[in-house]
């Protein structure tokens, strides 16, 4: 545990120091991500422009849901970054690389792919919580921290698994897939009511590509919409769950890994 550790530090302080030399594009990085995410919440607030609910939930729950939302996926883009695995690691053969090194394999390219100033969006996403919770007049409450802390480390788990599982198929193909920026685009869909998608997609969401459980469901045991208590408390089961496959998986395909072609 302590190699591992001492690992992340130093990978850390890596990363800082290459990003200090180019401080322009750091700040450029994280002003054009709250721009973002300020866009995202301009379009909920559009929304409500015409509406008074969406799928029974009020503009206040709805900004509340999204604000969890963006916690979990801070903590993804910076800890479990794969967007470019296949091109980098399969096509390119710095894979080749990363099989000499005694740390696991998955481990080390986590820490190739840090990006601290996504957890800016993890701390605005609390912000947004904070801010659309006194809006609805809830209660802190001494279960809040511990179980947030637990729904959104699920939450984490959960994007990790998927995204592991997709980037593992590289291992089968010589070529990088599609696939993750589309999966990218239905994460999404996990920040809005599921109550406003028709039955089949709600299946999908919940068992299939569960980001229901990164967004919706976690938030709704804090804005204690009952009929959603069930399914908030699944959130870290479905998190072990997805993540110790996706590591079955991606062991499975390292196996199979030959070494890039001439």
């Amino acid at each position: 545990m302590a190699y591992y550790v001492g690992l992340i530090w130093e990978y850390f302080t890596n990363y800082m120091k290459t990003r200090l030399t180019y401080r322009a594009d750091f700040w450029v990085e994280v002003i054009s991500d709250l721009l973002f995410q300020a866009t995202n919440l301009i379009f909920i607030f559009v929304v409500f422009a015409h509406t008074e609910t969406l799928g029974g939930f009020t503009e206040a729950e709805v900004v509340f849901v999204y604000g969890y939302f963006m916690v979990p996926y801070g903590l993804y883009s910076c800890f479990i970054n794969l967007w470019n695995f296949g091109d980098r690691y399969i096509v390119k053969g710095e894979m080749d690389r990363i099989l000499t090194r005694p740390a696991h394999s998955l481990f080390q390219i986590f820490l190739e792919n840090l990006d601290p100033p996504s957890l800016i969006g993890s701390a605005i996403g609390l912000i947004i919580m904070i801010w659309s919770g006194g809006q609805l007049g809830l209660d802190m409450q001494w279960w809040f921290i511990p179980v947030m802390i637990l729904m959104v480390i699920g939450s984490t788990l959960i994007y990790a698994g998927i995204y592991i599982i997709l980037t593992s198929v590289s291992f089968y193909s010589d070529s990088p897939t599609g696939i993750i920026p589309l999966m990218v685009n239905i994460q999404t869909y996990g920040r809005y009511p599921i109550t406003i998608y028709n039955r089949v997609i709600q299946i999908v969401l919940t068992w299939v590509l569960p980001f229901a459980f990164v967004g919706i469901y976690p938030a709704a045991l804090f804005l204690q919409r009952q009929e959603m208590l069930t399914m908030a408390w699944l959130t870290p089961v479905m998190g072990l769950v997805f993540f110790t496959a996706s590591l079955l998986l991606w062991n499975t395909g390292v196996k199979r890994y030959r070494g890039a072609g001439s």
